[in-house]
């Protein structure tokens, strides 16, 4: 019925693909190890870590009741070890706390565990559930010591000083990279990038929105015309203690995820005017140049390689697309950075909302492209760029931490944590308490 009722409106659907031109960027030289990525990967499993944490002491809580814990823990030191994680002098107070759990998911003990460690103690877990509880493989191994030892603030891979010296408006300029994301429920998060010139160290700020509202308000909270407790000031205070020679942030680039086309101009005018006022908060004539890029992962684009008249597969990984079937006007790419091994890949479509700092096309692209490649806690490129994975894996890990108790008759603060008082049509709903992270766990990857 529909078919008939386009051709009597003169439409027709044609039957045959787009044909688009699939320009990529080299996947090889991406790391300081000689680590060669092949199709989007690469192998670590004779490797060591570039910048390895000290552990001091920790501890093992087994949850489990069929796992060969002695071995378990055995095979685990040797693992560290090899990858170059030192064991230094005892300390009373556990460096981390392994957690062995019953299940992989749904575990009930999982959100509780994190929140008592995390927020009542301020010691990074590390939670598994082997499949094989007799035995667990090398490679299972790695990716735990890639966690723990994100988690620990030590560095598992870098950027080659020949790749990232061509991203030079990055490199050479101090710039703050921020990554934010709201979950289904009541909490969203802000990671920002710490430690410049690296791109691949990042903290997380907790905060708690009502489950309905995307926009963040709790970017500029002052408390007066010389103070704020918003997220960016903070993110901002962090990024000049920790970049080389404590510089100030010269520039901004703000990731944001799960947002739809109709809310762009919402999200450009209402978040950059609080970042904005947020800079201006110490010094009044301070003002970094911003670029807002959104990313986008529920849509309905898809591309393939054409390998004979009937067969088509997924392209390799590196493949950009910012001409034909991007919009004629404005400025956005797909880009589809991973391997789809299983299934049909799907590109991330960025739209680039604000570019005061001036990148080509090729430059945003290339740096896009290598922020897919520092996601800390795995050996493959992710789908999107990692400040986005960072901040969904933080909301989602946040979100299992909060009970029912935090529920209170309004928005609530604290240090490393900010609560929304957006407007909204669901404003009236009690907001949970978010949980309370010191500086020994605030200041680090504890999402990974």
């Amino acid at each position: 019925m529909v078919h008939t009722m386009l051709q009597d409106s003169g439409i027709s659907i044609t039957t045959h693909f787009t044909q688009v031109k699939r320009p990529y960027f080299a996947c090889s030289n991406c790391n300081e190890q000689d680590l060669n990525p092949q199709n989007g990967r690469w192998n670590f499993n004779n490797q060591k870590l570039s910048h390895p944490a000290e552990i001091k002491s920790w501890l093992v809580a087994d949850f489990s009741s069929n796992c060969d814990m002695e071995r378990l823990i055995q095979d685990l030191i040797k693992c560290a070890t090899m990858k170059g994680i030192s064991k230094k002098k005892l300390d009373p107070r556990p460096t981390f706390i392994l957690c062995v759990l019953p299940q992989k998911k749904n575990c009930d003990i999982y959100g509780p565990w994190k929140r008592r460690c995390l927020s009542d103690y301020g010691v990074p877990t590390q939670c598994i559930a082997p499949t094989k509880p007799t035995r667990v493989n090398n490679q299972y191994l790695t990716n735990v010591v890639l966690k723990i030892n994100a988690k620990l603030g030590g560095l598992n891979f870098l950027f080659s000083k020949e790749y990232f010296s061509s991203l030079q408006k990055v490199s050479t300029i101090p710039t703050l990279i921020l990554g934010m994301d709201v979950s289904l429920g009541p909490p969203g998060q802000v990671v920002s990038s710490r430690n410049w010139p690296s791109i691949s160290h990042y903290r997380a700020a907790v905060l708690t929105q009502h489950p309905k509202c995307e926009i963040i308000d709790s970017l500029f909270e002052p408390q007066s015309k010389s103070r704020d407790n918003g997220i960016i000031r903070a993110s901002l205070r962090d990024f000049r203690t920790t970049s080389e020679q404590n510089r100030e942030s010269e520039q901004i680039i703000i990731f944001r995820d799960g947002v739809g086309e109709s809310q762009f101009k919402e999200v450009l005018n209402k978040k950059l005017e609080q970042t904005i006022k947020a800079c201006k908060v110490k010094y009044n004539e301070w003002r970094p140049k911003f670029t807002v890029i959104v990313a986008q992962k529920r849509h309905h684009t898809r591309f393939f390689q054409k390998e004979s008249n009937k067969s088509f597969k997924n392209f390799p990984p590196g493949l950009i697309v910012d001409k034909k079937k991007c919009h004629p006007t404005n400025n956005d790419f797909y880009l589809c950075a991973h391997d789809g091994r299983i299934g049909t890949s799907r590109p991330a479509h960025y739209h680039v909302l604000l570019d005061e700092i001036g990148f080509t096309a090729d430059e945003l692209q290339k740096l896009v492209h290598s922020l897919c490649y520092t996601c800390q806690r795995s050996t493959t490129v992710v789908s999107v760029v990692a400040p986005i994975c960072y901040a969904h894996l933080a909301a989602a890990q946040v979100a299992q931490m909060i009970q029912p108790q935090d529920y209170s008759s309004g928005p609530s603060y604290s240090h490393a944590a900010a609560s929304s008082s957006h407007a909204h049509a669901h404003a009236h709903a009690p907001l949970p308490k978010p949980p309370y992270f010191g500086k020994n766990v605030a200041s680090t990857m504890f999402f990974c």
